[in-house]
């Protein structure tokens, strides 16, 4: 019998590597040999990303490159989600593009398309819809969300793509939040929370892989919980987590839900990282109101006061959309003079663009794309010169570091592969060490440092 092999491509997010391995686990369960990177396969699919106009381009881009190389070529993931039948008839260099609900049966999807069987491709809906209004109706019902056991079918381990020291884990799915500029909820879904007990048991099959750390990711995660009837289940599972795997990071959290309890957690429980991930996305009231979003300078600059009381030396890293409809100069230069005085590690900056389905296109006050532009451009080189004094305040500290394959690690305030790095001078730890080190020069946002006994 030959055995058929297929090679995954992941574009996007956290989100969709963890997508990637539990795709990886089923095809490999349903007969499927996994092409190592780079090797060709009889099928490559391609997990794309729908978030952005860029994003969205690269998906199509790298659709196209696999279909030049003789392949079949399959589109599942977010923009494969979000468009279905529009995307297919767009795009027929790829042989098939699968939903979500695909995802059970993707072994057998992708044998009839080998076999020259066209499968149709869906009419895409908002998932919200898929499920209850309220949160605690939402475990007991049965619809496909990635990354989800049961609602998913019988979920196999997952098959790690990447390697490393450090590894994502999916806490949630989907998001209840109705921001104006995002379309990520109508094809990813209302929020639902995976059970404690998957979460920790898939910890310890990383664990038991060679990962020292595991990043939490969903779409937000200071929702974690609400359906399962428990505001405070991610406080209850982070030590049990640190337990498990010696460092747990958490990535997504909502500022306007940063509750007490939580704060106290993510800053003085052992094992966990003191890092920040807060999505503010501007700093001006009236623009973040149009964004249908919390906040303003002032609340921000509070809150980052009560982490840095609760934690000196937490990391915290943020996103900015420029350009918003509506941006006058004014509040541009706000969201300018809180990113000088809120001493942020990283802050991503992204130019506002209209996304289909989103309330933002029909907004008034559109700022031309050349204005745009110029706002991207200055306010990331405001938070690349802003990180880099916020990297230069930490030379002298000490810092726990987990130690990465290449010689370099990252420190409990960076996340890994999004933020900075830590170079060790002289004597290198082994690749999985959690190590303390003395900071001895900052460049940008990386970090020298000296390994301590």
């Amino acid at each position: 019998m030959t055995v058929r092999t297929v090679s995954l491509v992941t574009l996007g997010c956290a989100r969709n590597e963890v997508d990637s391995d539990e795709l990886a686990a089923r095809l490999d369960a349903s007969g499927w040999r996994l092409a190592e990177p780079g090797a060709a396969a009889d099928v490559v699919v391609v997990n794309t990303c729908g978030f952005i106009e860029a994003a969205k381009k690269e998906s199509i881009d790298t659709v196209l490159a696999a279909s030049g190389k003789g392949a079949k070529v399959v589109a599942v993931g977010c923009m494969a989600e979000r468009y279905g039948r529009e995307l297919a008839d767009a795009l027929p260099e790829a042989d098939a593009v699968l939903s979500f609900d695909d995802y059970p049966e993707i072994g057998d999807r992708i044998r009839d398309v080998l076999d020259g069987r066209a499968h149709p491709a869906h009419t895409p809906q908002d998932r919200r819809l898929l499920l209850p209004i309220t949160p605690v109706q939402r475990p007991a019902v049965a619809a496909p969300v990635p990354g989800h056991g049961p609602a998913s079918g019988p979920r196999p381990l997952r098959h790690r793509l990447g390697g490393g020291p450090v590894a994502p884990l999916k806490l949630a799915s989907g998001c209840d939040r109705r921001c104006t500029f995002c379309a990520i909820p109508s094809f990813r879904g209302a929020f639902v929370s995976r059970p404690p007990a998957e979460i920790l048991a898939e910890a310890e099959w990383l664990a038991g892989h060679g990962v020292r750390e595991v990043v939490l990711v969903s779409e937000n995660s200071t929702s974690y919980g609400k359906d399962l009837g428990d505001l405070q289940a991610l406080e209850k599972l982070l030590p049990r987590l640190a337990a498990v795997v010696g460092r747990v990071r958490v990535n997504y959290l909502q500022p306007a839900e940063l509750r007490p309890s939580l704060l106290e957690t993510l800053a003085g429980t052992p094992g966990v990282a003191p890092y920040f991930d807060l999505s503010f996305q501007h700093a001006s009231g009236p623009v973040l109101r149009r964004m249908r979003r919390f906040g303003d300078r002032e609340r921000f600059l509070q809150l980052l006061e009560k982490i840095r009381a609760a934690a000196p030396e937490a990391g915290v890293r943020s996103n900015f959309i420029a350009g918003f409809p509506g941006e006058t100069d004014a509040e541009f230069a706000e969201v300018k003079r809180f990113l000088e005085e809120a001493r942020l590690d990283v802050a991503g900056v992204f130019g506002y663009s209209d996304e289909d389905g989103t309330e933002a296109v029909a907004l008034p006050g559109k700022v031309p794309a050349e204005v745009v532009a110029q706002r991207v451009e200055e306010l990331s080189l405001l938070a690349a010169k802003t990180g880099a004094r916020r990297a230069e305040e930490r030379v002298g500290t000490v810092v726990e570091v987990l130690a990465g394959p290449a010689g370099h690690g990252w420190a409990a305030h960076q996340g890994p592969e999004v933020d900075g790095v830590v170079t060790f001078t002289g004597t290198r730890p082994e690749a999985g060490e959690l190590v303390r080190a003395e900071v001895v020069r900052a460049d940008g946002a990386d970090l020298e440092a000296r390994l301590l006994a």
